[in-house]
């Protein structure tokens, strides 16, 4: 049977994986944009002419429109893409990455421990009734209690968090840098990128701008959006495994150990070396 540390460290992993997998293809995409535009600006034509689908015909061929744009329009419209579009559907993506890592823990959390449930919390005579089991019950139940959750504002969410998993995200910085970024997407989402009330409650000490005014994504955010994601599945694995230990992070802790001791030795080195020369600057 799969040790219940195991099974959380391995849903923190593959969440990981795929934020990985997220600032991967952001790089890959602003790589591609840089290149594109060197292809462009080495076109000796000043108009450039580019052919793509706008729909399909009944029978599934595609339907071409060709659009002539110039240098400066082209290079403009990758601009676009690159600078604006790229973070904002990446920031899309490392939200959801978060919020789905979350109540994964939570669900697995109360399914191992039904113990963990409320026995205040009622439950539809239907659902009992159509129920072939005793785990559609439970599953039911969980359900129930992850839709209830979706609808609390972020420090509400960690405080059910707290209580159901027995980790504080409240005290972790990485979270609260979260709920603001969080917060901007929801921006980007339902108000065209202009922070309103919502936006400067919720981010609180943190926000970036003042109810009214535009809500700034670029790719510097991103990337300090994508590290506060990835530290916050650092400290998921440190917390839960003081409660569930799990042999599997003991056993990638241990076999990551050398290489931390040795970037540590690097970093010692350079630092005595900076002082050295401070020294002799003096």
């Amino acid at each position: 049977m799969e040790n219940f540390g195991d099974k959380l460290y391995q849903t923190i992993a593959d969440a990981r994986s795929l934020l990985f997998m997220q600032g991967e293809m952001a790089q890959l995409t602003y790589t591609s944009y840089q290149k594109f535009v060197q292809l462009i600006e080495e076109e000796k034509e000043d108009k450039i002419s580019i052919t793509y689908p706008v729909g399909y015909k009944a029978d599934n061929t595609p339907i071409n429109s060709t659009h002539n744009y110039t240098k400066e329009e082209l290079i403009s419209r990758y601009n676009y893409l690159a600078l604006s579009k790229l973070p904002i559907d990446g920031l899309f993506q490392l939200v959801t990455i978060i919020e789905s890592l979350l109540g994964d823990i939570v669900r697995n959390t109360l399914i191992e421990y039904p113990v963990k449930i409320s026995n205040k919390r009622k439950v539809d005579t239907e659902t009992v009734l159509s129920a072939k089991s005793l785990d559609e019950i439970k599953f039911a139940i969980v359900d129930s209690i992850q839709n209830e959750l979706a609808y609390k504002s972020p420090k509400e969410y960690a405080e059910e968090f707290n209580k159901l998993v027995s980790v504080n995200l409240l005290e972790q910085p990485p979270y609260h840098k979260y709920i603001e970024l969080k917060a901007t997407r929801d921006i980007h989402i339902h108000n065209s990128g202009i922070a309103n009330d919502i936006y400067t409650s919720k981010a609180a000490t943190l926000a970036r701008v003042k109810s009214g005014e535009h809500l700034p994504v670029d790719v510097q955010y991103f990337l300090q959006s994508y590290e506060c994601c990835l530290q916050l599945t650092e400290i998921l694995e440190q917390e839960l495994n003081k409660i569930w230990p799990s042999p599997k992070y003991k056993a990638y802790k241990e076999s990551i150990a050398p290489e931390e001791e040795k970037e540590d030795k690097v970093e010692q080195v350079i630092e005595e070396a900076k002082e050295e020369i401070e020294k002799k600057s003096m």
